[in-house]
């Protein structure tokens, strides 16, 4: 084999089944000893005889893809199976927090100081006697993914880990490029960052060969909303065909992954040119994983996108009474409840409302979903730069006018990046109205966390929720005095 891909423990799982336990591992580990922390977040996964994972994840899968199409011979490995392969020439690893300088791993390394479990097995894989072959070797290591940027703060490491080439950006197409140079005897470039015009049009995105973690499946990619504070915006919208969906969920349902993940970066966008939802193509789509006989979540939802749906065509209440009574899973980002602060950084956010109406989107919205069974992660972002008390404030008066609506909120604590070079980064103080605002958010999560979780780990390993239960049980005891006086955690 020339090319093995590969990540750390916390990429390598399937987290149980269960995707959003996957976020304990952007945290430390609170209460339990890190072993059977990391047990409950990424344990170990089935592996073949050679070493493949019987699931891995989405963005390494379109790698190994690219790569086999290309005539390249190359797989996606467990990081415990790596040297089942001497051979290979090339090492590719893929991450979506190297060390866990993005949210929510950068909130949690703020409030308890604690390098949360993500970076810390991330060094470990790196530092392991399987990395330290290759690089003996003389393997060539290259790196890439969503958190491709965090390298170019940690210069010393692309020193000490022997780097050879960063992707920064959608790495299908470069990647073929980066692997023939090296095994031509040729050197790539160092840093390598996609741009608009380099991006795969929507024909030179390869579909996956071998299933993906708990059978995510992406729809689109780009977004036209053109938000500040994200990368996607800047990538051109393509919705892929019905057809090539269809393909990579048969990937995953003959592997053995009984669900589907839809993932976009606004799955009710799908379809759509523009910020309107197209209600054919969403009913088209849906229909589509109904006829798979699968449960569904999706990945991301915009708020706005929700409200017009739903006032227009009555799609979301539609498109979960298809699959069924259940609660079902997404992400949102209400990101400020401050209308001075979304003209700011995201006045297309709300879209197609006014961003002066942002409020009432994001409650409305909540309501919608709530009605519809459908559960939102929500995230707020707080310590912008531009960001001041009265910001702050109009985000908790909104935390607090959804309390009705079942959810989970998390707050983001952004870090600039010009400090993320600094070894102390992380021991910044919130503000006295920063640290309400996280007060608020648990005591809104801790109302909601017996309802959600009885239904999230209803098929879950016995074991597993049980320790979970316990876990969340030690959570609560423990914030009360957080939740109802101003003082550190």
């Amino acid at each position: 084999m020339d090319v093995v891909i590969t990540s750390d423990r916390t990429m390598i799982t399937d987290h149980h089944g269960k995707e959003f336990i996957g976020f304990m591992t952007t945290a430390p580990p609170i209460f339990l000893p890190e072993k059977i922390w990391m047990s409950i977040a990424a344990p170990k996964i089935k592996v073949n005889e050679i070493g493949e994972p019987c699931q891995a994840p989405y963005g390494l899968r379109k790698i190994e893809a690219a790569l086999l199409d290309a005539g390249i011979d190359a797989a996606v490995i467990d990081p415990d199976h790596l040297l089942k392969h001497p051979e290979a020439r090339v090492v590719a690893i893929g991450h979506h927090d190297y060390f866990a300088f993005g949210p929510p791993s950068s909130e949690w390394w703020v409030l308890t100081g604690k390098e949360p479990v993500n970076a810390r097995s991330f060094r470990r894989f790196m530092e392991s006697k399987e990395m330290e072959y290759f690089r003996r070797k003389g393997a060539k290591i290259v790196v890439g993914g969503p958190a491709a940027w965090q390298w170019l703060y940690k210069p010393e490491l692309i020193e000490r880990w022997g780097i050879t080439t960063i992707v920064d950006g959608e790495g299908e197409k470069v990647i073929v490029d980066v692997v023939r140079k090296i095994l031509d005897g040729e050197e790539p470039p160092k840093l390598i960052q996609v741009g608009v015009d380099e991006v795969p049009s929507l024909d030179e995105i390869p579909l996956i060969k071998k299933p993906s973690v708990n059978g995510l499946v992406e729809v689109s990619r780009g977004c036209p909303r053109g938000c500040r504070f994200c990368s996607v915006t800047l990538r051109p919208l393509r919705h892929y065909t019905l057809d090539m969906i269809s393909e990579e969920i048969d990937v995953n349902l003959r592997g053995g992954v009984r669900g589907v993940i839809l993932h976009s970066d606004d799955v009710l966008l799908y379809g759509s040119k523009s910020v309107y939802p197209d209600e054919r193509s969403l009913l088209k789509l849906h229909e589509l994983v109904k006829s798979k006989k699968v449960n569904i979540a999706w990945s991301h939802f915009s708020l706005s996108a929700v409200k017009y749906a739903e006032e227009n065509f009555k799609l979301v209440s539609r498109i979960s009474e298809m699959f069924g009574d259940y609660y079902k899973g997404v992400e949102v980002g209400i990101e400020t409840g401050s209308v001075r602060l979304a003209e700011k950084i995201m006045p297309a956010k709300a879209l197609p409302y006014s961003v002066k109406d942002w409020r009432n989107v994001v409650i409305d919205a909540f309501s919608i979903m709530h009605d519809a069974k459908i559960v939102p992660a929500a995230t707020l972002i707080t310590g912008i730069p531009e960001e001041r008390p009265e910001d702050t404030i109009a985000s908790i008066e909104l935390v607090e006018d959804l309390r009705d609506f079942r959810s989970l909120i998390v707050p983001m604590y952004f870090v600039p990046m010009g400090l993320l070079r600094g070894e102390s980064w992380y021991k910044r103080e919130p503000t006295e109205e920063q640290l309400e605002l996280m007060r608020v958010c648990l005591r809104h999560d801790i109302k909601w966390l017996d309802d959600i979780f009885s239904w999230y780990a209803k098929d879950m390993n016995p074991l597993v929720r049980r320790l979970i239960s316990l876990f969340l049980s030690m959570v609560k005891r423990a914030s009360r005095g957080f939740v109802e006086v101003a003082q550190e955690l």
